[in-house]
């Protein structure tokens, strides 16, 4: 609806109730155009179109790949959207991503932990409301600046530059975008994962990320001991995701199919089978067995048939059984192709370094069986980048014959390389890592788990060490407030950001001239007005 259109609205409403006095028409157009989203349902289905559409452009140009880095606070939400608007002009095509690592490791009520789904599993729906919350208050400041300019311009006669102030508020482009949410492995069997689905959908999330390791082994995808499922039991976590979007009526929802396969050598089950050939039998196919036809069995054997063999899968102390060495890629495809065929949207390979052909190798398996398969891809800050597009820059200069005799392989990530060919050709292939792989590799979505993460570690490390030696104040000065007002960071006026003046407004709205505001010449923000 336009700014006219909630006036026209609001004006009726109000004359039909004719005890509301001192409410005014506009006052109520501005709340509701400023409280767009009244609910996270309105988010998951506002945004959850926006994957689809998405989607739908990418299948036609894979240059139209999507973008996001994940956020641990809503400020942090909030001041990466700011800056998507200030300096592209448009949200179009980036998104949001929701950690579980990041949730585990800074947002859990026992402190920090490891990304093992230890962390409360409410924690998670949470952190999406609040992000959400972050986004629709930077909807709030921005309109309310234009509404402030439009009624400085009707103040003072201005009726040109007020048609323009009021086509811009319809024209406002929101904050809220789309959120890839991170359900661990569901924390649980699959009436959990429903449980914390619907939480996660209600606070907004329009698109959930499921990976297929066991729930109570979890591991971060770059680390040691994963565990993966049978099939049978993630395509269940599968449907009890589509069941909780389709519940609560948000019919685009988006479901992100993860397997850790590639890095996963074990699993907590022999998957059931019932016939030769069988998803279960596929499954079991890999595991690393013994043929023990003509052995008698011994106590506490687990037996499976193959054809005429009895085979005995190995088994660790642990009661865990291992795949067979050099299996993960080919897991990997049958993970993905079995995961799209049973109701997921997207796929997502964890691999232990970014590297193009490694990642379409596996693509091309699972697109000649799915032609419009496509991935959401970890531009993990657990690859040294750095170090491995050196050493691929390095040995496809070895194959083709180049001299590399200057190189030490193991030693590339030394600053001695920085300024060497080398160098120069490995950071531009990590530039254009991204549209490269979107177009070889059918990657739809390019995130980063922990960006934000280890930026407040590296800013915060850089201001203790100016401020607390010799800099002192200058320290803060020159690398943070002057840089925020040279840079035009909005919350350079923090009191500005915290929503102070559309308080401000508020009071004008409820009390009117007996408003007690706090934006008055006195205000120490106005010293960043010019």
């Amino acid at each position: 609806m336009s700014y006219e259109a909630y006036l026209d609205e609001a004006s009726r409403l109000i004359k039909g109730n004719g005890n509301w006095s001192g409410i005014t028409a506009e006052s109520v157009a501005r709340m509701r155009l400023q409280n767009r989203f009244r609910t996270g349902l309105d988010i998951a289905r506002y945004t959850a179109s926006i994957m689809r559409r998405d989607m739908a452009a990418y299948d036609k140009d894979p240059g139209k790949y999507t973008q996001s880095l994940g956020c641990w606070h809503g400020f942090i939400a909030q001041q990466k959207v700011i800056s998507l608007k200030k300096h592209f002009g448009s949200t179009e095509r980036r998104y949001l991503y929701l950690s579980g690592w990041m949730v585990a490791a800074l947002r859990s009520e026992f402190g920090p932990l490891p990304d093992q789904s230890m962390h409360e599993k409410t924690s998670v729906p949470a952190l999406v409301e609040e992000l959400y919350t972050f986004l629709r208050q930077a909807d709030a400041r921005e309109l309310a600046t234009l509404f402030r300019e439009i009624d400085k311009a009707r103040s003072a006669g201005d009726t040109v530059r007020e048609q323009q102030l009021t086509q811009a508020v319809n024209n406002h482009q929101t904050h809220v975008i789309p959120i890839i949410a991170d359900i661990d492995a569901g924390f649980g069997n699959a009436e959990a994962t429903y449980l914390l689905a619907k939480k996660m959908i209600e606070a907004g999330a329009c698109a959930l990320q499921i990976e297929n390791q066991v729930s109570d082994e979890k591991q971060c995808g770059h680390q040691d001991g994963k565990v993966t499922v049978p099939h049978e039991e993630f395509v269940a976590k599968i449907r009890a995701c589509r069941y909780a979007f389709l519940e609560l009526g948000v019919d685009d929802g988006i479901i992100v199919a993860r397997t850790d396969s590639l890095g996963a050598g074990l699993t907590k089950q022999i998957a059931f089978s019932a016939s030769e050939g069988d998803i279960g039998d596929q499954y079991n196919s890999f595991l690393d067995c013994e043929d023990v036809t003509d052995q008698k069995p011994s106590n506490g054997d687990v037996l499976i048939t193959r054809g005429s063999r009895v085979l005995r899968p190995k088994r660790l102390r642990s009661n865990l059984y291992q795949f067979r060495e050099g299996t993960g890629a080919d897991r990997c495809v049958l993970d993905c192709i079995n995961a799209i065929r049973n109701g997921a949207d997207l796929l997502w390979i964890e691999t232990e370094k970014p590297h193009v052909e490694q990642i379409a190798g596996m693509m091309d398996r699972i697109r000649d069986v799915i032609p419009d398969a496509k991935l959401v891809y970890n531009n993990s800050p657990s690859f040294n980048w750095t170090l491995n597009f050196r050493q691929q820059i390095f040995d496809a200069w070895q194959k083709d014959g180049k001299d590399v005799s200057g190189f030490d392989r193991a030693r590339l990530m030394s600053e001695e390389y920085d300024g060497s060919e080398l160098a120069r050709e490995a950071d531009e292939r990590i530039r254009t890592f991204q549209r490269d792989a979107s177009k070889r590799a059918g990657i739809f979505h390019h995130l980063i788990t922990l960006p934000t993460y280890h930026t407040a570690a590296l800013s915060t490390d850089n201001l203790a060490k100016e401020y607390f030696g010799d800099q002192g104040m200058l320290g803060y000065v020159a690398n943070v407030q002057r840089k925020e007002i040279r840079q035009g960071i909005a919350c350079v006026k923090h009191q500005n950001m915290a929503g102070s003046d559309i308080g401000d407004d508020h009071k004008d709205y409820f009390a009117g001239e007996a408003a007690l505001k706090a934006g008055g010449e006195h205000n120490t923000m106005n010293q960043f007005a010019a």
